[in-house]
């Protein structure tokens, strides 16, 4: 039946997803994908080139952002390690899998700032850490320190390097320097490599403590973690730091932040038009540095 079916088929079907099925554009690519494979990869027959398909359309979202009085509400029913990494993302602007797979070695307590290394787009950069996240944070690696001296002790301690970096640098995988800094609470098997070792932390102990937190407070958006990082930037804006500081520890290009984030600022710059306000958790010292620079 399918081995019949051609081209014609193919783009009558996913046109009437986006016509009459009123489908996403992201369910659309899915279900392409899913025929090219299985004529490619299962049937081995080649269907040509498919453009006269309608695509759904994407729709433009303005991004949602949290008000700081509703953070702070937010944050008042996180605690421990599900706080301490949800003020990283508020505080420093990072993405959710920046946050969990940070590493020792990239948070640099005497510069007050953090190093997110192969950040999206295979990007490295710095960004400011909040001052007074310092301190917990501190606390916070002491205790992971101690983890890992156990582990050690008990045989384990290494953990998972990119790239080549555990065939050259051999004793880099059970260094303190490249401990993650939010370790997950169990040794397991890495599928890789079939070694026991201890991986960072689930993303998902983040996002559904952070979940929980929204609900709890009684802010009523649809506020996930990135929803953290989408304030981090308007709220800066609102503060005054010039567009070029913001993309930079945000990591974004010119274009992408100005897209994102224009129309958000023109509402902010209405909103707070009468007062300033200052950035929860900012060093402003470490900013007023970054954006003279």
């Amino acid at each position: 039946m399918f081995r019949e079916r051609g081209v014609t088929e193919i783009t009558q079907f996913l046109t009437h997803l986006a016509r009459i099925g009123n489908v996403s554009a992201a369910t659309q690519n899915q279900a392409l994908s899913a025929l090219l494979f299985l004529y490619q990869k299962v049937l081995k027959q080649e269907v040509g080139w498919i453009d006269q398909v309608e695509r759904a359309k994407k729709p433009k979202r303005i991004p949602m952002v949290l008000t700081r009085d509703e953070v702070h509400k937010i944050f008042a029913h996180m605690h421990g390690t599900p706080r301490l990494m949800a003020g990283l993302l508020y505080g420093s602007g990072l993405r959710l899998m920046e946050c969990v797979r940070l590493r020792v070695k990239d948070v640099d307590f005497g510069y007050a700032r953090i190093t997110v290394r192969d950040g999206k787009g295979a990007k490295d950069r710095l960004t400011m850490l909040p001052v007074n996240l310092a301190a917990p944070l501190e606390r916070h690696l002491a205790k992971v320190k101690a983890q890992h001296e156990q582990d050690l002790d008990d045989g384990f301690g290494e953990v998972y390097l990119p790239g080549a970096l555990a065939c050259k640098y051999e004793s880099a995988a059970r260094s303190w320097a490249w401990q993650f800094v939010f370790p997950s609470s169990r040794i397991s098997i890495d599928p890789r490599t079939g070694l026991r070792r201890r991986h960072h932390v689930d993303e998902n102990v983040l996002q559904v403590a952070v979940k929980h937190a929204v609900r709890a407070s009684g802010v009523h958006k649809p506020a996930t973690c990135h929803t953290l990082r989408h304030s981090f930037a308007t709220h800066l804006l609102e503060n005054g730091y010039d567009i070029r500081t913001v993309q930079e520890l945000l990591g974004h290009s010119p274009r992408e932040i100005t897209k994102t984030y224009a129309k958000v600022l023109l509402c902010v710059c209405l909103a707070f038009a009468k007062g300033q306000s200052v950035l929860c958790w900012i060093d402003q010292r470490c900013a007023c540095a970054s954006a003279t620079t």
